[in-house]
């Protein structure tokens, strides 16, 4: 088993989507090597644990469940903790408004570290290629300026006035717009984007992708919409969104190497590429080396 760095220990993780977990039958999932099992008590409330001989799909009653790993909900999932993790997750104030709907879009396996995953989540550039008709175009392919900054004060990478024409930006959306986006990366294997809304130009929409780091080279993908649209049905919402993420998970498979490298020697960034820089930075300066490729020393 590869050994976890300090900081990825303590990190809660998410695991599951809270709704997806039958109270008193036990799921098994794997985080950080580790294999896992959790349910749900009467009560509703997640128990989590390491896999001794329960398998899924067993009925066990939460009381007898002694050894319990830390546990918290938050956004529609499950969080869980290999170590001693914070008392609250990084916050996402939208998810709380009450005109939003909110929704989990699924979980997603992808044979890719979780840091991959989050780098490509990060990446506008692609959007006209990999995303035809939907987030790009040609001959819209530019990615333009924008601005990248690393708060030691949240401790989260943070990229603003990221601008890019697109056909669809959004279920509700009825013709091309040029989209604002913020991309936010308050944790090492989760990243938050709010994008402008078709429906209230004051406000925006909020999309998350919270990995799951099952191995090295393995995550899953657990997806999070917070929309302002008053038109599409739940299932309308999270079947475009799936769109997406389908379209981006053989191009994520196919890059090599499956964790992603930290030295900026390692791979030739472009300019739209100021993101991922600062991200594999943020990742180096906090000593993550689960699931990358740390700087020779």
């Amino acid at each position: 088993m590869p050994s976890i760095d300090p900081i990825t220990r303590d990190l809660w993780q998410v695991i599951a989507a809270t709704d997806e977990v039958p109270v008193g039958l036990v799921e098994i999932t794997t985080l950080l090597d580790v294999r896992l099992a959790l349910t749900r008590d009467n009560d509703g409330n997640p128990v989590v644990w390491r896999r001794t001989d329960e398998e899924q799909g067993d009925e066990i009653d939460p009381e007898t469940v002694l050894d319990r790993l830390p546990v918290i909900t938050g956004y529609g999932y499950i969080w869980t903790s290999l170590g001693t993790p914070p008392k609250e997750l990084f916050p996402i104030p939208e998810y709380a408004e009450a005109d939003r709907k909110n929704m989990s879009c699924g979980s997603i396996g992808l044979a890719v570290s979780a840091p991959r995953a989050v780098e490509n989540f990060l990446d506008m550039g692609h959007f006209p290629y990999v995303h035809t008709d939907i987030l790009g175009a040609e001959p819209h392919t530019e990615v333009k300026e924008y601005d990248v900054e690393v708060s030691e004060e949240r401790d989260e990478v943070l990229a603003t006035r990221c601008k890019f024409i697109q056909p669809r930006a959004a279920k509700s959306a009825t013709e091309a717009m040029e989209v604002e986006y913020v991309y936010r990366v308050p944790h090492p294997f989760c990243s938050v984007l709010y994008k402008s809304c078709p429906e209230d130009e004051n406000r925006r929409d909020v999309i998350a992708i919270f990995l799951q780091p099952m191995t090295e080279e393995r995550c899953r993908a657990h997806l999070l919409q917070s929309m302002i649209d008053s038109t599409s049905t739940i299932t309308d919402l999270r079947r475009f969104q799936q769109t997406i993420f389908g379209q981006d998970k053989p191009i994520l498979e196919n890059q090599y190497p499956k964790r992603l490298p930290l030295d900026p020697r390692a791979e030739t960034p472009i300019r739209a590429d100021k993101s991922a820089i600062a991200y594999r930075r943020w990742l180096s300066q906090k000593g993550i080396t689960y699931g990358v490729i740390p700087m020779a020393s």
